[in-house]
């Protein structure tokens, strides 16, 4: 998938913006605060119908003013052209369309558009809880497997469910919390697979990706851990009712699951340092790329990397470099501060390319 055209009305600190994009590589490059980082969260967005770093709509429309519009001109090799197109006006729902025919259902359109983001705030998935690591299986698991995103949907709400009953001053009614057990045991295994299996197959790309990075200079580890893994998850989450009473939520299930990230047979949490955290998720991102590829989409993602070099030493910055302006990958969107960089993929690349300078969110083609 490739997309072709951008245009953005009021989304964040951008006004207008009409861009034509290259196929293949677009630099957008500016200071930090400018507005480079929206351009790609607008990309986001008409991938997953949310921004990556803000939940609340309302506040990805531009201060003072009452709507926001965004619309992505996408091709494919099919040559059939797919328009998407995104409504906001402050305090209404969005409203969200391909090909000018609106979506009953957001989930509808998860997956149609596959893409994977880098970014600054990925080192939350080594430094942030559990749910930010949770968060990254649920996002590449219902870009190709639409079931995932309905078992997820189910779990959450009987989850709900049942948290309101172990919170309530009276006693909970056990036969009708059963009810919501089953069925947060039903899809909770379900999900538990599902996750399983796609962390089983990505780990040996994952690791790759790190080792060529870090020039085989360090071993890296992801283990996933859940409740599931404990027997039948029915039993799992009533073996601890009282427990559970007594706090007031729900202490097993699949909301619990984490993956383990180890350096060196170490936590790296504690042990790796910043240019380690950051070739870590570089590298998860690169495998999760190669993995959604390589699934039943049969679509290339687009790769947008946010500010992805800094901390990092020459030698890993040269790797990425060489991995990323290879022909493994489709349509990429990179944000920088300084053009060096930039500069290094596309010597790097043969490909087309366009360069875009970004200030007070205006944003502007130069020449190369």
């Amino acid at each position: 998938m490739i997309l072709e055209k951008l245009s953005l009305i009021n989304y964040k600190n951008i006004q207008s913006a009409a861009l034509d994009l290259s196929p293949k590589i677009n630099c957008f490059i500016g200071q930090n605060g400018v507005g480079k980082t929206n351009v790609l969260d607008a990309i986001y967005y008409l991938s997953f119908c949310h921004s990556a770093n803000n939940p609340n709509d309302s506040q990805v429309i531009r201060h003072g003013e009452a709507f926001l519009m965004i619309e992505g001109k996408y091709g494919d090799r099919s040559q059939e052209e797919l328009l998407i197109t995104c409504g906001i006006k402050r305090g209404q729902k969005k409203h969200f369309k391909k090909n000018k025919k609106e979506y009953k259902r957001l989930s509808e359109h998860i997956g149609l558009i596959p893409v994977v983001m880098v970014s600054p705030s990925d080192t939350l998935l080594i430094d942030g809880g559990s749910e930010e690591r949770r968060r990254l299986m649920d996002m590449v698991i219902s870009q190709y497997d639409r079931s995932y995103i309905e078992h997820l949907n189910r779990y959450n709400k009987a989850l709900l469910q049942r948290n309101t009953m172990l919170r309530a001053e009276e006693e909970p009614n056990y036969d009708v919390m059963s009810l919501w057990e089953e069925q947060m045991a039903m899809s909770g295994e379900q999900i538990y697979q599902k996750r399983d299996a796609f962390v089983k197959e990505m780990v040996p790309i994952f690791q790759r990706f790190y080792e060529t990075i870090s020039g085989n200079r360090e071993q890296v580890a992801l283990n996933y851990v859940s409740h599931c893994q404990r027997g039948p998850l029915l039993e799992v989450i009533q073996r601890d009712r009282f427990k559970d009473r007594a706090v007031g939520y729900s202490l097993h299930g699949i909301h619990r699951d984490d993956l383990e990230i180890s350096l060196a047979g170490h936590q790296m949490k504690r042990e790796g340092s910043q240019g380690q955290h950051k070739t870590f998720v570089i590298a998860l991102k690169l495998a999760q790329f190669d993995f959604l590829k390589r699934t039943n989409t049969q679509t290339t993602p687009l790769l947008l990397l946010d500010d992805i070099f800094d901390k990092l030493d020459a030698q890993r910055v040269e790797q990425i470099v060489s991995l990323v302006a290879g022909n493994e990958f489709g349509q990429i969107f990179i944000t920088d501060t300084n053009r060096d960089h930039l500069d290094q993929i596309l010597s790097a690349s043969s490909h087309d390319y366009k360069i875009f300078y970004v200030e007070n969110g205006n944003v502007e083609e130069k020449g190369k």
